[in-house]
């Protein structure tokens, strides 16, 4: 069993930074690929980004590339996302997730874990 916290959300102005992170319990934590997804208000949960175990292979939905970066400290059992030139529509509900495949993938229903999640709110 794995359990996911999730802190670090607020509110911003726009062009501002925060940094999430998502602190993970389990033996087996740092073999699983992890992941970053957000809920809008009113949408559906959406695909952030994606780091496998070993920090080789990430992915970004191209709405943050080139603004977020995820990467993971697996002796603290904790995985991060900075979020940098923030924007209005990055306004969410923002949730981690752990994949035991370690497939990294874009999928939220291929997920087996996730946290409680932490609201982002984004001023213009």
């Amino acid at each position: 069993q794995v359990q996911l916290v999730e802190s670090g959300g607020g509110s911003v102005q726009a062009g501002g930074s925060l940094r999430l992170s998502c602190a993970a319990s389990g033996r087996t934590w740092s073999t699983y690929a992890m992941g970053w997804f957000r809920q809008p208000p009113g949408k559906e949960r959406e695909f952030v980004a994606t780091i496998t175990w070993s920090g080789a292979t990430i992915t970004y939905a191209d709405s943050v590339k080139g603004r977020f970066t995820i990467s993971r400290d697996n002796a603290k059992s904790t995985v991060y996302l900075q979020m940098n030139s923030l924007k209005p529509e990055d306004t969410a509900v923002y949730y981690c997730a752990a994949d035991v495949t370690d497939t990294a993938t874009i999928y939220p229903t291929l997920y087996d874990y996730w946290g409680q999640g932490t609201q982002v709110t984004v001023s213009s």
